[in-house]
């Protein structure tokens, strides 16, 4: 009879005894993971970092004065000088010599600047929506991704909604800035409320009018409309989503520009502005 118990005893200890080693290892090997993740992490943004500082040395970017083939875009009636409209208009639009970077990657199509933001990126664009999220600016795996648009959008002949993503970065690359936009730093300082898309043939030049986050979802994500009355329940929408207070009227007569990234593990975050002026700066029909 002891000499039973004594082994019940001994399969105890030893079955706690591997449960421990087995707890033991997966620890191990979970942090051994986590270290090699970090890791990779680390890498990853050093690339990226290397590849921003490349493509800053590179780029030749220029202001250019208002001229007379400027166009302006859906205007306010009201004339009113005090309209933050007539302010942004009169900002520079931007001048962008793409032949180095394009040698770098040929699927680059503009150059995208939040003002007020360290968010100062050529575009590039593919056929597709995925291939940017896991790969750099030349074109190596890399979770950091790039910044890029929609495969469904011509930059040149724009859309109802025109729209970019990239990856909110917490080492602030890529659309990591954005998330900082409800900071009152930023809101409080009207002079930023301004976005600038260049391509090799047009400068434009976009006004934020709405800011949210929101569970994942594609409706924000709608390029064109089949209707004057649907678009115009869009705009409604997503101008009615904003969590800043902004002040501008939207109509179907405006083009929209749409930036979208990760705000957390579920949710994202979107920035929409109007497009407000427009410039020719190459011959738009070599594309």
């Amino acid at each position: 009879m002891k000499k039973k118990q004594y082994i019940v005893r001994r399969k105890k200890h030893y079955k706690k005894k591997c449960i421990i080693i087995l707890v033991l290892i997966g620890a191990f090997l979970g942090m051994g993971l986590s270290i090699y993740k970090i890791n990779i992490w680390i890498l990853e943004n050093i690339s990226i970092d290397k590849q921003i500082e490349q493509i800053n040395e590179l780029t030749l970017i220029e202001e250019m004065g208002n001229s007379s083939d400027v166009e302006y875009y859906n205007p306010p009636t009201d004339n009113n000088e005090l309209n933050d409209y007539w302010t942004y208009v009169r900002l520079p639009l931007l001048k962008v010599d793409f032949s180095k970077i394009k040698e770098l990657n040929n699927d680059t199509v503009g150059l995208l600047r939040v003002n007020g933001m360290s968010i100062n990126y050529p575009v590039v664009q593919t056929t597709d929506n995925d291939y940017y999220l896991k790969h750099d600016f030349n074109k190596n795996n890399n979770s950091s991704g790039w910044v890029f648009m929609d495969y469904r959008n011509d930059i040149d002949n724009l859309q109802n909604n025109t729209i970019i993503y990239a990856h909110g970065r917490i080492n602030k690359t890529m659309f990591g800035p954005l998330k900082y936009i409800f900071d009152s730093n930023w809101y409080e300082n009207t002079d930023v409320y301004t976005i600038n898309l260049v391509s090799e043939h047009y400068s434009t030049l976009w006004q934020i009018f709405s800011v949210y986050d929101l569970p994942t979802e594609t409706y924000y994500l709608t390029s064109n409309f089949a209707s004057n009355e649907s678009y115009q329940r869009f705009l409604d929408t997503i101008t009615s989503r904003s969590k800043l207070k902004f002040n501008y009227t939207i109509d179907t007569n405006d083009k929209i520009l749409t930036l979208s990234t990760c705000f957390n593990k579920t949710d994202k975050l979107v920035v929409h502005a109007k497009l407000i002026k427009r410039q020719v700066i190459g011959d738009a029909n070599e594309n």
